[in-house]
């Protein structure tokens, strides 16, 4: 899906703080979507070069139906589709559009799936970005737009306006995460870690019945450096999902701009929140609100957490200082979760 958020920003960092018996842990990881994926899990008498086939044909299948870097996917083609005739992307498809299209409703349109003009205007897809000028912005703002993108039925899209443009990458890669825990689950596999691009979701727990730990990384352009531990005793799954601004940006002219965008200025954010990490039960939607929170910052972000129940990790730079804020009452539900 060559998502640039996954790619450059930030990365939550599976620790596996504790070691366990190389023999009862089984890893296996490979590379799709533009990222690495790795998978860790426990199982006795699993065959584990059978499992990463399976687990390889999914995203193969998901790649072929979310990614726009390919013109033969699904959403290239309705990308192209040039007219306001209904266009089949299949069931699935249409249940992700949905998924992100309450969420832009609840961000008043900061968040928005049919913001991929804007992306390519400023160029954030090549390794040039650069900052437009204020006429093309303008015209372009005029082909995007959450509102014009219908749900028509289950398995149809239609496009409201003929030259709109959709990319979910800051969905798929959470329901791709989803997807491959579901594969490990009819492998009767429950302890799990599924990883990809730095967005995970973990099951049960490691040998020993000792808990996953997720280490993720403080905001720091051109460094790697542990910030908080997530120890994660749920047995259920839980999804981990990150989203930044200080892996992928651009200077110009001694302004620095974000590649997040505010879809309803159709310019990078400019609030000082530099990552939001995210804890839900859905995968899908852990991604999508990750990012969401993010284009509105802090302030907002943290008022719509409390208020639809969203358990979020707000990283703020203000004059050099780090600050942290969490969401107040879905973390305080969260006792099987440990931040530190």
């Amino acid at each position: 899906m060559m998502n640039l958020k996954r790619l450059l920003i930030f990365m939550i960092i599976p620790a596996l703080l504790s070691c366990s018996p190389p023999e009862s842990l089984q890893r296996f990881a490979g590379l799709t979507q533009g990222t690495s994926y790795h998978i860790s899990f426990w199982k006795p008498g699993v065959d584990s070069t059978a499992l990463k086939q399976q687990v390889d044909q999914e995203l193969a299948r998901l790649d072929k139906l979310l990614s726009n870097y390919r013109p033969d996917s699904v959403i290239e083609q309705f990308n192209a589709f040039s007219k306001s005739e209904p266009f089949e992307v299949g069931e699935e498809f249409v249940q992700l559009v949905k998924k992100a299209q309450q969420v832009s409703k609840k961000t008043d349109g900061c968040y928005d799936i049919t913001s991929k003009p804007l992306f390519s205007l400023w160029a954030f897809n090549t390794d040039h970005p650069v900052k437009p000028a204020d006429d093309a912005l303008q015209q372009t703002q005029q082909r995007i737009g959450y509102q014009n993108l219908e749900i028509v039925d289950a398995t149809h899209l239609r496009k409201r306006l003929p030259q709109l443009e959709i990319d979910i990458a800051s969905i798929a890669q959470g329901y791709s995460v989803y997807r491959i825990g579901q594969i490990l689950l009819q492998n009767k596999i429950e302890n799990y870690l599924v990883e990809i691009g730095g967005e995970l979701e973990t099951r049960g727990q490691k040998p020993g019945n000792k808990p996953w730990r997720v280490a993720i990384e403080r905001p720091l352009p051109g460094q790697t450096r542990l910030h908080k531990i997530l120890t994660i005793k749920r047995h259920d799954a839980v999804a981990v999902m990150t989203s930044g601004t200080y892996r992928h940006f651009f200077d110009q002219n001694g302004q620095r701009f974000s590649h997040i965008l505010d879809a309803r200025t159709g310019r990078p954010v400019t609030h000082n929140t530099v990552s939001v990490t995210l804890i839900h039960d859905d995968a899908t939607i852990a991604d999508a609100w990750s990012t969401a929170l993010l284009c509105v910052g802090a302030e907002k972000g943290l008022a719509i957490a409390n208020q639809i129940g969203i358990a979020a990790l707000f990283i703020t730079q203000h004059d050099g200082e780090t600050l942290t804020e969490q969401s107040s009452q879905p973390w305080r539900q969260l006792s099987d979760i440990i931040i530190q």
